[in-house]
């Protein structure tokens, strides 16, 4: 793996302060691990678009602290696999596999330029037990493989939160989690979700609001307690023009 410059050491203090300021301590080696994906992902997005963001410190707080920010909420070395479901630029799922090094990562995502780049990344920072799969959740939660094989199942996504629980909850265990991260006023969507966590096995277990930066957001943790009907996921596409209210 590259070693840093002198030049990152600011970038390493800047970041950091910023995760010990949303309440997150990962080791050294941890940074210098995500300094070098964020290098890797800033480089890539210029021929292919992964992320509007692309200012540093900007990055820092909406990219990497929001991804770890789960951290704070529930306990990491409980689990043993996780599952990062339309996972985009790898995010939350680089960043937990990098902080969480035990953990064994899966990061799901329909389309292959991402996955190529999922892969590029895991090449570069030599990290292990951790892999990127090109399919449709909607198909993937139907693969004997991969239905009801986690431990704990992320998502960073803007579809709401009926829609995120058809599509993640079928790959959690009975006993596992389902992570949703989102923006800071839920109350409405979490209401109309109610019927669709109840439906696929799921309670919600708490509802966490935190700061990132200027940015209030909320992260909702649901408990697998019951396995997901069969007929669940609905087929492609499904779950965001009809969830289930």
């Amino acid at each position: 793996m590259t070693e840093l410059s002198n030049s990152d050491k600011d970038r390493k203090q800047i970041l950091d302060r910023a995760l010990m300021d949303c309440g997150i301590a990962v080791p050294e080696d941890c940074l210098d691990k995500l300094l070098l994906y964020h290098d890797l992902l800033i480089e890539k997005n210029k021929v292919m678009n992964l992320t509007a963001i692309t200012d540093f410190e900007e990055a820092v707080w909406k990219h990497y602290a929001d991804s770890l920010a789960v951290l704070k909420f529930d306990d990491f070395k409980q689990y043993g696999s996780l599952l990062d479901v339309g996972s985009g630029a790898g995010l939350p799922g680089i960043p937990l596999k990098i902080s969480c090094p035990w953990l064994h990562v899966t990061l799901l995502d329909s389309v292959g330029k991402k996955v190529n780049f999922h892969r590029e990344v895991i090449n570069s920072l030599h990290l292990d037990q951790i892999e990127s799969v090109h399919m449709r959740s909607e198909d993937a939660a139907h693969d004997v493989n991969m239905r009801e094989q986690y431990d704990i199942v992320t998502a960073r996504a803007v579809s709401n939160l009926a829609t995120l629980s058809e599509y993640c909850l079928p790959f959690v265990k009975t006993g596992g989690v389902f992570a949703a991260y989102k923006s800071e006023n839920i109350e409405s969507e979490l209401k109309k979700a109610e019927k669709a966590i109840r439906t696929m096995g799921g309670t919600v277990i708490s509802v966490n609001s935190y700061e990132i930066g200027d940015n209030g957001r909320t992260l909702v943790l649901i408990r697998k307690v019951g396995k997901t009907p069969k007929k669940f996921p609905r087929k492609a596409g499904t779950p965001l023009r009809e969830p289930i209210h």
